[in-house]
Parts: structure tokens; C-alpha cells; sequence
């Protein structure tokens, strides 16, 4: 199984999965740690990426979550993925599940003012929010919790 967490920066996906996958001895992985030097770039300077920025980004993830997945390991990833066709090219298939960890702008503005050394600003949330298309179908959880009580309910959730 693998474990796909989205949301928006500042949603805890870095912090949940890092949780997670030591409860389970999975291996985590972070999306962010796999961007092009020029993203990283763009993204620092306060300008979004688009569509043709990342698709070869997540071609370079679908291929970890595949490669894994075919060697029978089991991971978690932290992925913003805030669009459906973003998350297409990460669903791979039922083996992969994804957890929108969901929260207010509020909440999550405030956390990104608090967080130093990432190269996501918080004056970048606002188009983060606008791109966001939010699953339906998937399990969503609120973030206006502790990390213990999302890694339980993730594990409660898919019985792991």
C-alpha cells in the first residue's frame, strides 16, 4: 500500500507522513524533496508553478510510487497534488491510497507564518487555496487536530 497525503502547504503533510510511515516502518517520502532545481527557484520567488512545471515532476513521482509498489514495498508520500489530474497521474492504482488533510485558511496561514526554511511563503497560500480542486470521494481529514489523532485515524481508516 501506499499512502498519498495532499493538501495545501502548511497542512501537515510532511509532519503526518514523517509520523505515519514510522509508526508502520514504511519508507516516507516528501514530493517537495524531488522538485527541479528550477522550481525550487520559481517557487521561492514567489511565483507559482503551472501545469508544464510540474508534469514532469509528477511523472518522476508516479514512477517512485509504481517502482516501489512493484518491488512489494509500502510508503507514504507528501504531495501537495491540489489537482484532480495532478492526483490522476499519482492513483495509480487501488493499492494507493489518498488522505486530504483539510484545514481553514486561517489555521493554515497562521502556520505558515511560524514555519521557517521552506521555500513556500505564506503569501503563496492564496493561489495554493485557488488551485486546490478538493476530492470528493477520498478520506478527508481535519487538521485542527494533534498529529497523533490524524496518524489514528489514517490507520483506523485503512487498517494499517
Amino acid at each position: 500500500m501506499f499512502v498519498v497525503l495532499m493538501g495545501v502547504a502548511g497542512s501537515g503533510k510532511t509532519t503526518i507522513g514523517r509520523a505515519l510511515a514510522a509508526e508502520l516502518g514504511w519508507k516516507f517520502y516528501d514530493a517537495d524533496d524531488f522538485h527541479p532545481p528550477a522550481n525550487v527557484a520559481k517557487m521561492a520567488g514567489g511565483t507559482p508553478l503551472d501545469d508544464a512545471d510540474r508534469l514532469p515532476w509528477l511523472d518522476t513521482l508516479r514512477a517512485l510510487v509504481s517502482d516501489s509498489l512493484e518491488r512489494g514495498e509500502s510508503g507514504v508520500l507528501a504531495c501537495s497534488a491540489l489537482k484532480s489530474t495532478y492526483r490522476g497521474h499519482l492513483l495509480i492504482d487501488t493499492r494507493v491510497k489518498l488522505v486530504y488533510l483539510k484545514g481553514n485558511f486561517h489555521l493554515i496561514q497562521k502556520r505558515l507564518a511560524e514555519r521557517r526554511g521552506h521555500f513556500m511563503s505564506a503569501a503563496m497560500l492564496e493561489s495554493q487555496f485557488a488551485a486546490l480542486e478538493e476530492p470528493e470521494q477520498e478520506f478527508h481529514v481535519d487538521i485542527d487536530t494533534t498529529p497523533d489523532e490524524i496518524v489514528r485515524a489514517i490507520r483506523l481508516r485503512f487498517g494499517v
